[in-house]
């Protein structure tokens, strides 16, 4: 027979009633039957015939007086089937017959024509009741029991491990996708290569590290980089983040731990990836609060399963986090993470390659450069570079233009810096305080030798700023002079300077200026030694790094030489406040111009604001 005209022809109908119920839930199927039984029962009694119910003294009085045709004895009930065609009920005791009562009474049984019939009644409904309900309620149970055993992390699988695989063919990828980071990859290598060849490395003697711990801020590639290795090295790659050991049942979080480096070595060489190890790896004893347990034990299991590795087990960790102060001193000694890979912010070299590899797929104007965007990126990590250049593909797609170009990627990476642009309602005076203010930022920064060239003024409200002034810093963050650093605070006091010069008056605008170069000029004086007290570290925390608008550390000195810091801060910041002021009066006619073009145009490029100010003398 033809097949096309098989499927033309339609289903029997009880074969279709079959499908549809093998594809509905068995919940739905519970809750019809109990319904469709209730309905049933409740036709069953609505069809009876009406009854009445009397006494036993009124049952013998209508034997006695020839009223009823015939009598139906089950158990204790008794049926009357009355001459006149209703029907009577009655009861009467379980441990006496219904024809010793007759007799009691003196009645003769013959008096009822029809007879009198004892019937074996079974209570179908009764029994079909009492057992459904139980068998029901299994049922449902058992359906939930195995919707949540289904379920990912469902009550048959605390236990297990919610790690990753990643599969060796799709979505692998090799060091060649990661840009930038060439001498993190050199360490890498090494990792790659013993997986591959873990013999070489054991004639000599040599022990790869178990652990490898990949530290740096969000979104500088530390998934990417431990996926690349997995990549090169072709070995199953288990990924999973710290907060997924986590339960609210004590012991969970060991049990996964356990699955999960059992799964590791039956498929050894493998290698297990734990993103934010920060969340269970953190100093134990730091509280005494019971919701410590789990993270404790969990750690705990993990040092356990690293130090009974079998030196012949072929199994790597690499574990990531931007936090690695917090680290439990257990779990970051060698023998453990070995390793400790710290991975930087991309410099230009690695923001062009970085730049270049999202770029792809994305069409771009002739007038966009690597080099220039990769200049005016600093500080963007690779997550940033990505979603900038995605958020500038959306802008000319807004447009309705065929191709990004300069002014998309401008305003994406103000908008990844900063935020969106926001309209507020404000009056024409305080767009002037505004614009006035930009204006002494720029003009003061462009005043100052050595200065970081400025890349753009807006006027336009972003976040909870009402205007902005962006600056292309140089890629060596680490290493400032204090010739720049005094620069860096004027500038930030040029704004304050502008307002105070123009309108002799001072608003809330500057407070962010001032906190930041109020923390500077604090920094100068207590650690790194710029300033008239000498080349004296008032930090003695052995924690001081080079970070520009790190908050305050506690103070390590006497009341007197507190008074000598805040003395010397004050002499920085009124010093620079004064130089600032100096440079509003000498250029203010270009800061009028200025201030203009912003009112006029709102926001100012690099090259237009370069026009202005080109007359300015160093």
């Amino acid at each position: 027979m033809n097949k096309k005209l098989d499927k033309g022809k339609p289903k029997i109908w009880y074969l279709k009633i079959l499908d549809d119920l093998k594809n509905t839930n068995p919940f739905y199927l519970i809750i019809a039957v109990i319904i469709g039984w209730t309905l049933i029962s409740s036709f069953v009694e609505s069809t009876k015939p009406v009854t009445k119910e009397v006494s036993l003294n009124e049952t013998f009085q209508l034997i006695q007086s020839n009223s009823v045709n015939k009598i139906t004895l089950t158990g204790k009930d008794v049926m009357m089937e009355l001459k006149d065609g209703s029907v009577a009920n009655t009861t009467k005791e379980d441990q006496i017959s219904f024809y010793e009562l007759l007799s009691l009474q003196n009645i003769d049984p013959n008096l009822v024509p029809g007879g009198i019939y004892e019937k074996q009644d079974i209570a179908w409904v009764e029994i079909i009741t009492t057992l459904a309900i139980p068998l029901l309620t299994i049922l449902f149970l058992v359906w939930i029991f195995k919707q949540m055993g289904r379920s990912n992390g469902g009550l048959f699988s605390l236990g297990k491990s919610k790690a990753k695989l990643f599969n060796r063919d799709e979505n692998r990828i090799g060091f060649k996708d990661v840009a930038g980071a060439n001498e993190i990859k050199d360490e890498l290598v090494e990792v790659v290569d013993f997986l591959k060849k873990p013999e070489k490395y054991r004639k000599l003697g040599a022990r790869i590290p178990k652990g490898v711990l990949l530290i740096g801020p969000s979104g500088v590639g530390k998934t990417l980089l431990a996926r690349a290795i997995a990549g090169e090295a072709d070995v199953p790659f288990y990924s999973v983040a710290g907060s997924e050991f986590m339960e609210m049942i004590v012991g969970v979080g060991s049990a996964r731990v356990r699955d999960l480096f059992a799964v590791a070595k039956e498929t050894a060489p493998s290698l297990i990836f734990i993103d934010e190890i920060d969340a269970i790896g953190r100093h134990r004893g730091g509280s005494m609060a019971m919701s410590n347990d789990e993270r404790e034990q969990t750690l705990n299991q993990i040092l356990v399963e690293m130090d009974g590795f079998d030196p012949r087990t072929n199994v790597i960790i690499i574990a990531a986090t931007n936090r690695p102060d917090i680290l439990d001193t257990a779990l970051v000694r060698p023998g453990r993470f070995d390793r400790h890979i710290k991975i930087d912010l991309p410099d230009i070299n690695e923001r062009e390659e970085i730049i270049g590899i999202h770029m792809r797929g994305k069409p771009f104007t002739k007038e966009v450069q690597i080099n220039r965007i990769a200049k005016q990126t600093v500080g963007f990590s690779g997550a940033d570079i990505e979603n900038m250049l995605n958020e500038a593909a959306i802008l000319a797609a807004r447009r309705e233009v065929t191709e990004i170009g300069v002014q998309d990627l401008t305003e994406a990476s103000t908008k990844v810096k900063l935020g969106p642009g926001r309209k507020l309602l404000q009056t024409d005076e305080q767009r002037k305080i505004v614009a006035y203010h930009e204006a002494g930022h720029g003009l003061v920064s462009s005043a100052i030798p050595n200065s970081d060239p400025v890349t753009r003024i807006s006027i336009v409200s972003r976040a909870m700023s009402l205007g902005h002034t962006q600056y292309l810093p140089d890629d060596d963050q680490h290493n400032h002079t204090k010739s720049k650093l005094l620069g860096i605070i004027a500038s930030l006091l040029g704004g304050r300077a502008a307002e105070e010069v123009v309108f002799s008056e001072e608003t809330v605008g500057a407070s962010s200026d001032i906190e930041r170069a109020t923390a500077i000029a604090r920094r100068m004086v207590t650690d790194f030694g710029m300033s008239d007290l000498g080349p004296i570290n008032f930090v003695n925390d052995g924690s001081s790094r080079y970070v520009l608008d790190e908050s305050d550390r506690p103070a390590g000195y006497s009341d007197e030489v507190a008074r000598k810091i805040d003395n010397e801060v004050q002499k920085i910041i009124v010093t620079q406040y004064d130089k600032a002021k100096k440079i509003i009066v000498t250029y203010r006619e270009t800061l009028d111009k200025i201030a203009d073009e912003l009112l006029a145009k709102e926001t100012l490029e690099q090259d237009d604001f370069a026009e202005i100010v080109r007359d300015i003398k160093h």
